[in-house]
């Protein structure tokens, strides 16, 4: 049974917009998918879970690695890597044969050939240490006389219960966190230059680090849903009543 890996690695190149069939303007992200090289793999065990772990090709000084790192991709006679994150593996039914991934071989934007939604993860942009006004939206107190308003204000009881519950919403650090979009509609893919142009926005700064994977719950394409293939609600009524 062949496998094939079903996510690549790549980099935030920037946002732009494109104009559709009908004139209408539509925000974009340029997006630099690969190349990636398999650097370890897991086939499939009996819970039918299977991953690879690819490495995004760029240059990188050795220096820059662990002595872990270095070991880890010498075995295998592979160039150094900074960026490793682990992908699923899919069956590849068109494929012929028992072949599999196997660790040294490279990942490539065309793997998104013929898909229409992708899911994207990333690391937010870092907003620094903020108050409760910017990173909660409290309303904060009195504007006047003096005041000091955008400060958090009671976080607890003296009596009951006596401490801070955890969870509470205060100051801390805003951003750099984790996000995943999913269902990202692929517009363009480049082979020649390993770009990948998907609508909406991507988390992230310019540059920065991304995982990206085919659909895991893509959307029905079906009437009413806004698609290539959407039959227009409007013009499907008002055809409905000319044949009443």
């Amino acid at each position: 049974m062949a496998t094939k890996v079903a996510g690549i690695l790549g980099k935030k190149v920037g946002m732009t917009q494109l104009f559709d069939s009908k004139g209408d303007v539509r925000p974009v992200t340029v997006l630099q998918a690969g190349p990636c090289v398999v650097t370890q793999h897991k086939s499939a065990a009996k819970d039918g879970y299977g991953a690879a772990q690819i490495g995004l090709v760029e240059f990188v000084k050795e220096s820059r690695l662990t002595k872990g790192e270095l070991g880890h991709l010498a075995k295998n006679n592979l160039p150094p890597v900074k960026f490793l994150r682990e992908v699923p593996l899919e069956v590849d039914a068109a494929a012929a044969g028992d072949g599999g991934v196997k660790v040294g071989d490279r990942v490539l934007v065309e793997i998104f050939d013929g898909e229409k939604f992708v899911d994207i993860v990333g690391i937010s942009k870092g907003r620094g240490f903020q108050g409760v006004v910017k990173r909660h939206h409290f309303g904060g107190g009195p504007k006047s006389h003096g005041s000091m308003f955008q400060i958090t204000g009671s976080i607890g009881s003296s009596a009951f219960p006596s401490r801070v519950f955890k969870g509470m919403r205060m100051s801390g650090h805003l951003g750099h966190q984790q996000v995943t979009v999913r269902n990202l509609r692929v517009l363009g893919v480049d082979k020649e230059d390993n770009l990948l142009v998907v609508e909406g926005s991507v988390p992230g700064p310019q540059g920065g680090y991304i995982v990206i994977t085919k659909a895991k719950k893509p959307p029905r394409e079906r009437r009413g849903f806004a698609g290539a293939a959407t039959v227009d609600p409007l013009k499907a009524a008002k055809r409905a009543a000319k044949k009443a």
